[in-house]
């Protein structure tokens, strides 16, 4: 195929994507990637241009692109079995369930299967309301929890509501974003206002008696936001004083995704009544799951299904996906090649101190904010750098992801097996992407 054949098929795609889908569905760069085949961390446009991929899906992929052990067993059970729904026990969903009672932390043990980590969220809310007898649920600021109806009242973003309707019960607390302390205090000086705030929360905007509290360990959309050790042990002591129980969102963090462990709350020693997860799970395939303690799912006794949720054919992929993250010791990657990252990212931020206000993040899950002069104190988000930063990694053939409340986080979350040479590969290209920022050209 000629290059000019090439990117007419890329234009034709473009311009459809523009006429027959809706206009919510936003793509990233100028002139968006029509992206075509992919192989472990490399994927190719329609074009042929070959990418490094260090945003996985938003943290989908966690095994690389066509892991040929996932494709083994999807191939297999797609000759086997394709849909039947939850009113019918299958093997695959039941060999999941169990592996999900084995790895989550705690007393996690009954799993409910759903199809998106939106639906995970609701099914969670809606079963803190069912066991604590309580409605009103405390969601954080900066928090991302989905697109329905009520996990859009979730959501601590006012960018991704789509109308000004809000569920009843939602409160929201502070985020614990260090760097932009919504106290204006330093920690550990600050004495974890944000966490203790949340007892004047329950105090002064509930009736006293609430549902729980649903938040990620680390912050995915508002930007890869990590909190102090010490905040989640204060913040679920008070929920559970006032009745209430944790709803741990794993939806980006899970499956060994900020190293060492298999879930990014165990870094925190605090275990969660319920934990909802999705993404990472199945390396791609749609799929998400909600796990409670026997006592809290056992206390939900109301008629549910879910049609597409626990397909026996997006179980396979996941149990081959776990198999492989387990057997190989992915969470243990993450960890070597996220401080690999981490230490990159730390050498650009002394290099070009004025840009980069913020690195942080966990395992594979690394952030760096930009924004307008951070030597002159000035942290004004600058989302406009942070899409001339995507420009020139795009450019050199490395695909990133955004984020942050402003959008002027870069996020980058790549496959959980990615090697050091491709860690060194990736930081060379953000190399240059900010030496051409800096230079103008």
């Amino acid at each position: 195929m000629t290059n000019q054949k090439a990117a007419s098929r890329a234009e034709d795609v473009r311009a459809k994507h523009a006429k027959y889908l809706f206009p919510s569905v936003a793509n990233y760069y100028q002139e968006s990637v029509v992206l075509d085949e992919g192989d472990g961390l490399r994927l190719r446009d329609i074009d042929g241009k070959e990418y490094l991929d260090f945003f996985g899906g938003i943290l989908t992929v966690s095994i690389g692109q066509c892991h040929p052990e996932v494709t083994t067993a999807l191939k297999a059970q797609v000759d086997r079995l394709g849909h039947v729904s939850t009113l019918y026990p299958n093997v695959p969903i039941v060999e999941l369930a169990e592996r999900m009672a084995r790895i989550t932390p705690g007393k996690l043990s009954k799993s409910f299967f759903t199809a998106s980590g939106t639906e995970a969220d609701d099914t969670a809310v809606v079963l803190a309301q069912v066991y604590t007898g309580a409605q009103e649920i405390i969601a954080l600021r900066h928090g991302y929890s989905g697109r329905g109806v009520l996990s859009q009242a979730l959501c601590g973003h006012g960018t991704w509501r789509a109308t000004p309707t809000q569920v009843a019960g939602v409160k929201h607390a502070v985020s614990p974003y260090c760097y932009r302390c919504p106290f204006g205090q330093t920690y550990p000086s600050c004495k974890m206002k944000c966490a203790t705030d949340v007892e004047e929360l329950i105090r002064t905007t509930t009736t006293g008696r609430i549902a729980g509290i649903l938040a990620e360990p680390i912050q995915g959309v508002g930007g890869f936001v990590v909190p102090p050790p010490e905040y989640f042990e204060i913040v679920v002591d008070i929920v559970r004083k006032y009745g209430g129980v944790f709803i741990c969102d794993e939806v980006q963090t899970g499956f060994g995704r900020t190293g060492t462990k298999m879930f990014g709350i165990e870094h925190w020693g605090v275990e969660p009544e319920i934990m909802t997860m999705a993404k990472g799970i199945a390396n791609g395939m749609p799929l998400a799951a909600t796990v409670a303690t026997d006592e809290v799912a056992d206390s939900f006794q109301a008629l549910s299904i879910s049609t597409f949720g626990g397909n026996p054919m997006s179980c396979a992929a996941a149990n081959a996906t776990l198999e492989v993250i387990e057997r190989d010791d992915l969470p243990t990657n993450v960890e070597n090649q996220g401080a690999r990252l981490r230490a990159g990212f730390e050498a650009l931020q002394r290099k070009y101190p004025r840009k980069i206000g913020d690195v942080r993040g966990k395992g594979l899950m690394q952030a760096i904010e930009i924004v307008a002069n951070e030597e002159a104190g000035d942290r004004t988000p600058d989302p406009q750098s942070t899409l001339r930063l995507f420009e020139e990694t795009r450019k050199r053939g490395l695909l990133i992801g955004k984020g942050g409340l402003e959008g002027n986080v870069a996020r980058v979350a790549p496959p959980m097996n990615v090697t050091a040479d491709e860690i060194d590969e990736a930081l060379k290209i953000f190399g240059e992407a900010f030496a051409a920022m800096e230079s103008g050209s």
